[in-house]
């Protein structure tokens, strides 16, 4: 009884089950966003002992895409946007959108015959399945999400949407490789 009148006091007049539902979500979308936000990053300035745009681009060459330096430049954008509005849970409808696209791409040139290491899909699959379900969750209670009332009330629809349009983009880009 205790226990429950101190939750309540701490949470309002949520459930425990409401507010460890909002924790995990917040842990998930810290995880997964800022993972994304710093591979992002290594594109875009060589962070994190990354390849920088310079080699980044180079690769996107060899993996058939036109104009690898600007493609480079698009995937370290969406990755490191995408991320910290995932881990904002900032419009996240849209930072599902961006990652959706970028794993499309990342899922397609990797090649889906080898799953786990050392040339597996196995780390992009399990941050896929984490994106995925963020978007179509929602950010939960302590997000930025939560404070703009027309996200909170569509969010179903939104966040569908955000999939959808995501995939769209991510195989027309696929569409440019050689």
């Amino acid at each position: 009884m205790a226990y429950e009148l101190r939750e309540r006091a701490i949470f309002g007049a949520t459930s425990a089950t409401t507010a460890t539902h909002d924790v995990g979500l917040l842990v998930l979308r810290l995880v997964v966003g800022l993972t994304m936000a710093g591979h992002g990053t290594q594109k875009l300035f060589g962070w994190f002992k990354g390849p920088g745009l310079s080699a980044t681009g180079k690769g996107f060459t060899m993996s058939g895409y036109p104009a690898g330096d600007t493609m480079a430049v698009v995937a370290g954008l969406s990755e490191t946007l995408g991320g910290l509005g995932l881990a904002l849970g900032f419009l996240t409808p849209l930072a599902g959108a961006a990652l959706t696209g970028t794993f499309i791409n990342i899922l397609a040139v990797r090649g889906l015959n080898t799953f786990f290491a050392p040339k597996g899909i196995e780390l992009e699959s399990v941050l896929f399945a984490g994106v995925i379900a963020l978007t179509l969750t929602g950010p939960g209670r302590f997000s930025v999400d939560h404070l703009l009332p027309v996200l909170r009330e569509s969010r179903p629809r939104y966040s569908v949407l955000g999939l959808v349009l995501g995939a769209v983009v991510g195989f027309v880009v696929l569409l440019l490789r050689d």
